[in-house]
């Protein structure tokens, strides 16, 4: 398997160099990473749930990809190739926020970052990677946020922040 790095940055999402990923999530440091969430033509969110075989959160219900992109990558290309490598499709971005981050994943795992939050519109039928998706579905978004106060073990923990965050710009983002 090879070994993967991640950008570690500060609170501004400046570089400040690369770690490896384990190592990075092991003690926590701050790195970039990017949250995509694509809604169908009728509003409705595409979750995808994380494989039971991930290293952190797995068997977590997520949007509808999130990831870190390369060294050298811009953030935006980081999302599309993702986008494509994980639910076999790809569509329009925008970039619609950021945030920081710093939770405990278990397994003695922190998930410290900065990341950059775009939203999609389009209607594919995803064909996702076996390896990184158990599952996936289009959920109604009032229903979804229901769904996460009372069922928060079932998500995991970035989502719970940004799905909070994105109810703010809906109105912007999500085309009725």
């Amino acid at each position: 398997m090879q070994v993967e790095y991640v950008i570690l940055v500060n609170k501004h999402d400046l570089p400040l160099g690369t770690m490896e990923k384990m190592e990075a999530h092991e003690k926590g440091v701050l790195h970039r990473a990017f949250s995509v969430f694509t809604f169908n033509k009728e509003g409705k969110l595409l979750l995808q749930r994380r494989s039971l075989e991930k290293y952190h959160s797995p068997g977590l219900w997520a949007n509808t990809v999130c990831s870190h992109p390369h060294a050298g990558e811009k953030i935006l290309d980081a999302a599309h190739r993702r986008l494509q490598e994980e639910m076999g499709f790809d569509c329009e971005l925008e970039d619609v926020f950021s945030f920081v981050y710093n939770a405990d994943v278990g397994q003695g795992l922190r998930e410290h970052e900065y990341d950059h939050v775009f939203v999609g519109i389009c209607n594919a039928i995803p064909k996702p990677d076996t390896n990184e998706v158990g599952d996936w579905k289009y959920v109604d978004f009032d229903d979804l946020l229901k769904d996460v106060v009372i069922h928060p073990e079932s998500y995991t923990m970035w989502f719970r922040i940004a799905i909070k965050e994105l109810n703010k710009y809906r109105e912007k983002v999500i085309v009725s």
